[in-house]
């Protein structure tokens, strides 16, 4: 999955609850130009419309807040992921700087 993707679901369904409309797969998928089976597959996307979904019906409940603790782990987790392959990177550059022209 593209980092594209995941920026394009979360900005779908922040104007969709900004605009007071109902934030389900059909719309998002729509409005995001992504296939909507895409976002039942993909665990991440799918975990953003969960969350925003929830969000809009139960904020504050303890499912809601669940869901919201969920929906973070899963973001932290994918930020930690590139943070760390952007290290593994900078650390072979520096053994291996490329040749100057």
């Amino acid at each position: 999955m593209s980092e594209n993707a995941l920026v394009r679901v979360e900005r779908v369904c922040a104007e969709l609850a900004t605009t007071g409309q109902p934030i389900t797969f059909t719309a998002v998928a729509e409005h995001a130009h992504i296939g909507r089976a895409t976002l039942y597959r993909d665990k991440q996307l799918r975990a953003v419309v969960d969350e925003h979904r929830t969000r809009q019906t139960d904020a504050r409940t303890l499912t809601g807040l669940a869901t919201e603790v969920a929906h973070l782990r899963t973001v932290v987790e994918t930020l930690a992921a590139t943070v760390t392959k952007h290290e593994e990177q900078l650390r072979r550059l520096r053994r291996n700087p490329p040749p100057r022209r």
